[in-house]
This record gives structure tokens, sequence and C-alpha cells, in this order.
């Protein structure tokens, strides 16, 4: 919407607060630009960095569907990370990368959210080899995880599948959306320059193709001081 002064363009401003401007966005307009204006399902995950670096903190937020949505099917996706729990966790120790993970029930999908340093496929890499073989009882409960088990024997495959499941993590800075919506049509960065006014409408309409999102790369830091190297520079054991 536009800020400029005006009878008109304050009518515009308001109009998202009409009732009748609401339903008809929600049945008409939302609907015929997303036929009109198609935008592509971005990937998920962390974008490329110029410079990847171990050091560089990154988030993956993977959704897993599960195939059975009862409560029993619920239950027994609690039950497989519950009776591994401690295999899962000590080998994301072996990991050497990960900084924090945990895995959620939401909905119809159980969730495993964390935060890693460096490349994502290294990181998923690695996670296979050292608990592989523990993660694939998790697997057989989700949507499509049958043709990668074992995961040991399809870690290309298996990498392909963390990555379309992986959250769209939004851009940090909303105009990026434009070069990525161009980047996977096939056409160079803004050519030609895309309007500033049609960002609104280009945002509606990605979440019509990525309905779940992670908003932005999230707060990302470098690792501070621990506790026990306070303690060392004041000459304090434990």
């Amino acid at each position: 919407m536009t800020e400029q002064g005006g009878w008109f363009n304050d009518w515009v401003n308001a109009l998202p607060s009409k009732r009748w401007f609401m339903w008809l966005s929600r049945y008409v307009v939302v609907p015929y630009w997303c036929w009109r204006d198609p935008k592509p399902k971005l990937p998920g995950g962390p974008r490329q960095s110029q410079q990847p670096s171990e050091s560089l903190q990154r988030m993956m937020n993977l959704i897993m569907p599960l195939k059975d949505t009862s409560p029993l099917g619920r239950a027994k996706a609690v039950l497989a990370i519950a009776q591994n729990v401690d295999e899962i966790f000590a080998g994301l120790d072996n990991v050497g990368t990960v900084h924090t993970a945990r895995f959620l029930l939401l909905g119809d999908s159980i969730c495993m959210i964390s935060v890693y340093d460096g490349d994502f496929s290294n990181y998923i890499r690695d996670f296979i080899e050292t608990i592989g073989t523990v993660f694939d009882e998790v697997i057989t409960l989700v949507e499509g995880g049958d043709k990668m088990i074992p995961t040991t024997e399809h870690v290309e495959e298996f990498i392909d599948w963390v990555h379309a499941h992986d959250l769209w993590q939004a851009t940090d800075f909303p105009t990026d959306l434009f070069a990525l919506q161009d980047a996977a049509k096939g056409l160079p960065a803004d050519t030609p320059a895309h309007e500033l006014m049609t960002l609104p409408r280009e945002l509606i309409l990605q979440l019509h193709a990525n309905p779940n999102i992670s908003l932005g790369g999230g707060y990302r830091s470098y690792p501070g001081f621990s506790a026990a190297q306070v303690r060392a520079k004041f000459g304090v054991g434990w």
C-alpha cells in the first residue's frame, strides 16, 4: 500500500480492514493472481553463501509428515524418538557441528529443529554416517521414507529429501524475494526491474506456494565465553 497523502490513497490504505475487501481478496483476487502469476515453490534450508565457513551457524527446520496421523500413529512417532533419543544425541555429539537439536510433534508431522555449522549436505551426510541405522526407525513412520531405508545406502536421496522437507527460510531483506523468484524461474535477476509496490503481492503469492516458512534466518551469534573460561580467567576453580 502507498503511504502518499490524498483521499484516494487514504481510501486504498483502509481497504485491508474492510470485510467486503477481505472476502473479495480471499475468494477472488488472490486466486486470480495465483492462476495468472503462479510462483515456484522455493527450496528449503539455508541459501548458499559466498564464502561458507565452518563457524557459520545455519538452521534446519525439517518437517516430516507422518504416514499414520491417528493418535496411535502419533504415539508411535513419539515412541520412536523416546526409545532412541540417547543414541540420536550421542550421534549428534559425534557429528561435532551441531549446536542444538530438538524434536517436535506438530499437527500431523514430526519435526527436527537444529542449528549447525557449515555446509548443509555435509551435515546430513555426517548425521547419517553416525546414526543412520537408528534414525531409520523414525523414517519408517514418515511419508516417502520407505524408499530411503536403509539411509546409509541412500545418502544422496536422503539429502535431497531433507532439503525438500526443510522449511523455506524467508529473506531477511524483503526485496531479496524478487531475486529468489527470478532464479527459481530461470530468469536473470531483476530484469526487467521489479516495482517495489508489487512486493506485498509477491509475498502473498509466494505464501501460496510455500504455506509453511521460517521467518527469516533467525537470530544467530558467535559463541561467547563459557562459564569455565570466565572462571579460568579469574583464577577461580570449580
